[in-house]
């Protein structure tokens, strides 16, 4: 009895820790930083050589969207190089590129995944920084400028934009719940950053100095957090600028979504084990820190614990007649339950905004199992099936 209580609670901490908890501590942190620094004051002039690299897989049906955005930038134009890749592709995203476009475009009929893409691309790049961005993004016209100004610390080796869900009159239920999750996301980003620095960039828009960029690995599934936290283990640090910022379109339906998290929880695991040097703490000290906190504790740790912290209550409740415990019970089967109504509403595209956070919470910790399951079947590659989003009004 003693050892379920035990258990229960210690379950129970971890994932207010990893949800809510670490959120706190690190707001309390900054503060308690900004007290004995001073204001870390950024270059709004340093304007570095760039090669922005977009990678794009048949995206013939967005793509006239991304070149007029792309050609709306505002950064000087000598010190600006694009580079378009499309390799694999069997539309007619290559030729619409070509035809409506100077810039730079390369294609390969073979398709190895964006990994090999984005290390093909980087032999073509001068510049000194790189700036990654996806094809199915459309970027601020400020972007380039706000990312590159923080390389004027040699101390920054990246720096990640954010990522925003377009809203739109006909929106899915799909789009609620992506679209908090990353207002959440966000916020952590944004502490971690002012902390020290986030624990993972975005494929979305993220941007590296040109001479720390290592070839990332043929088969990871999530490169662009494998690439980021390696600058970060080498001791640079990876700052967040929300000024910049991609923005793109939800998923097309709770299907698609998940299709979309699980790929990316596999790829997490993948990820782990690629880094698991950085579970070292002694070596990486606030690094390792902030990775387990923000990272590991919520993609390996937390959707074990909600399962035993869920059988470790019931049992102490048929084994014991405290109240407290009984009342806990009743407030899990009510999430559950709000969650179990709110993904049927989902797959029906109803959108109730009092459902989304039980909802999309235990729809994360499910995709992490699924993940987990696919990880250790080895059956996610980097060639997967494309999720489908929303399409542009």
């Amino acid at each position: 009895m003693l050892f379920l209580q035990i258990l229960f609670w210690i379950c129970l901490f971890i994932v207010f820790y990893a949800y809510v908890g670490y959120g706190f501590l690190i707001a309390f942190l900054v503060a308690i930083k900004k007290l004995f620094t001073r204001k870390n004051l950024t270059e709004q002039n340093f304007q570095p050589t760039v090669s922005l690299i977009i990678a794009a897989y048949n995206e013939e049906d967005f793509i006239l969207h991304k070149l007029q955005n792309t050609k709306e930038l505002d950064y000087p134009a000598d010190k600006l190089q694009v580079v378009f890749i499309t390799d694999g592709s069997t539309d007619k995203t290559p030729q619409l590129v070509k035809a409506n476009s100077n810039f730079e475009l390369l294609h390969s009929p073979e398709r190895k995944g964006k990994a090999f893409a984005m290390n093909r691309a980087v032999q073509y790049a001068k510049a000194d920084i790189l700036v990654f961005s996806d094809a199915n993004t459309l970027l601020n016209k400020e972007c380039v400028s706000e990312l590159v100004k923080h390389f004027a610390s040699p101390k920054v080796g990246g720096v990640a934009g954010e990522k925003k869900i377009i809203k739109q009159i006909d929106d899915k239920a799909s789009a609620a719940g992506e679209g908090l999750y990353w207002k959440y996301e966000s916020a952590l980003k944004r502490l971690d950053s002012s902390l020290s620095t986030i624990v993972g960039a975005a494929g979305e828009l993220f941007s590296v100095r040109r001479e720390l960029y290592e070839p990332v690995q043929e088969g990871t599934i999530i490169e662009d957090f494998v690439l980021s936290l390696r600058i970060c283990m080498k001791g640079y640090l990876f700052k967040y600028e929300p000024k910049a910022f991609a923005i793109e379109t939800a998923s097309s339906s709770m299907k698609e979504e998940q299709k979309r998290k699980v790929r990316i929880c596999a790829g997490g695991f993948q990820a782990m084990q690629m880094l698991k040097d950085l579970l070292n703490i002694f070596k990486y000290r606030l690094l390792s820190f902030q990775y387990i906190s923000h990272r590991v504790l919520r993609w390996a740790v937390c959707p074990l614990c909600l399962v035993i912290m869920f059988f470790a209550n019931l049992l102490i409740v048929f084994l014991s007649p405290l109240l407290l415990y009984k009342g806990i019970m009743v407030a899990q089967i009510v999430f559950y339950t709000l969650a179990f109504i709110g993904w049927q509403f989902a797959n029906r595209n109803i959108k109730i905004k009092s459902l989304y956070v039980p909802y999309y919470f235990v729809f994360m910790n499910a995709a992490a199992f699924m993940g987990f399951n696919r990880f250790l079947k080895g059956n996610q590659t980097v060639i997967w099936e494309k999720a489908g989003r929303q399409k542009l009004a």
